[in-house]
């Protein structure tokens, strides 16, 4: 579910990109909500949990050379989607200062994310994430639910979804 919903908002980037380049104009609410969405959905919330709770406990594994490498990448383009994010940002607030060149910044950072998690999300769906699980018993993969039931509780997806379903 949490996948479906940063594949939906990258479709959503891909047409605004369209129209940034059409029009040479940014919404600069728009990328607001991109920037929160990224940071709080995609980051706090679901690469919390994937860092917080699954590599947390895959890294106390003995895992193969080829599945401790997925597990560094995938931890290395959370990184890089962060820094994606603060940069969309920084480049948002120069767009409203008149920068120049803060259009194609803003252009950059859209396309580096969706760039990024498609083949991300890829790599955890059908390299990683079930080929993981056989580093882990019944009894932990439980607890490890109920870990990201409780994370869960924190915060609500369902907000998010609404959001991004407000997106053009």
């Amino acid at each position: 579910t949490e996948h479906k919903l940063i594949l939906q908002t990258v479709e959503k980037i891909k047409k605004e990109i369209g129209q940034i380049e059409a029009t040479k104009v940014v919404n600069t609410n728009y990328l607001v909500t991109i920037v929160d969405f990224f940071r709080t959905y995609a980051d706090k919330f679901h690469h919390g949990k994937e860092e917080g709770i699954l590599f947390r406990a895959l890294s106390q594994r003995n895992l193969k050379e080829t599945d401790q490498k997925v597990m560094m990448e995938l931890m290395m383009e959370h990184g890089v989607a962060r820094h994606a994010v603060t940069a969309l940002d920084k480049a948002k607030e120069e767009y409203i200062a008149g920068k120049q060149d803060a259009l194609k910044h803003i252009l950059d950072q859209l396309s580096t994310l969706i760039k990024l998690y498609p083949a991300h999300i890829e790599k955890e769906d059908k390299h990683f994430f079930y080929p993981s699980m056989e580093y882990l018993t019944v009894q932990d993969q439980n607890d490890m639910q109920t870990s990201f039931i409780t994370f869960n509780q924190n915060f609500t997806d369902k907000k998010y979804q609404q959001v991004i379903d407000q997106l053009q």
